[in-house]
């Protein structure tokens, strides 16, 4: 065989072998039969926190998923369907001072995912994903509330995009 030969045969299998998918803009792949999402009003189970909190989440990871991918954006039924829960909402003390006293306390939120993807089915899931923000004691949890939020909202959207979209 020449090598002009074992070059092409070389090639040949090589892109047999290919599936084609294309990239997101953050680098995760995509099934190119894959043209829509779908994000469904996450709903508030938790004992506190905000009413708006589960609009407020459902706002923030359509805008993400929006402003990373090319997908569009249903209503119902998408290629991929987001869907869930805010499943807690807790303030707790975490540094003691010598008086018994917190020096910090930290809000956790965790969201309850149900992920389906309608192509390739093996990729859907349940799952919990929950983070967390620090504050001083000495500030009123309303004061500082909507900023923690948002900086946890900030990771919970990520961390749901990267297990759904970014293969990791």
């Amino acid at each position: 065989m020449t090598r002009k030969t074992f070059s092409l045969a070389l090639a040949i299998i090589l892109l047999s072998s290919c599936k084609i998918r294309y990239s997101t803009s953050s680098g995760g792949n995509l099934n190119e039969n894959i043209k829509t999402f779908s994000i469904e009003q996450f709903t508030n189970q938790a004992t506190l926190g905000p009413s708006t909190i589960g609009l407020t989440f459902t706002e923030k990871l359509r805008e993400l998923f929006q402003s990373q991918t090319k997908l569009e954006l249903v209503s119902t039924n998408g290629d991929l369907s987001y869907e869930g829960t805010i499943s807690n909402y807790t303030i707790q003390p975490i540094a003691l001072q010598g008086d018994q006293t917190a020096a910090q306390n930290r809000l956790t939120i965790s969201i309850k995912v149900i992920f389906v993807n309608q192509i390739e089915v093996k990729d859907n899931f349940e799952k919990t994903f929950s983070r967390f923000a620090d504050y001083n004691s000495t500030q009123d949890i309303s004061s500082v509330q909507d900023g923690l939020i948002e900086d946890i909202f900030d990771q919970l959207t990520q961390d749901i995009y990267d297990k759904t979209l970014g293969d990791w």
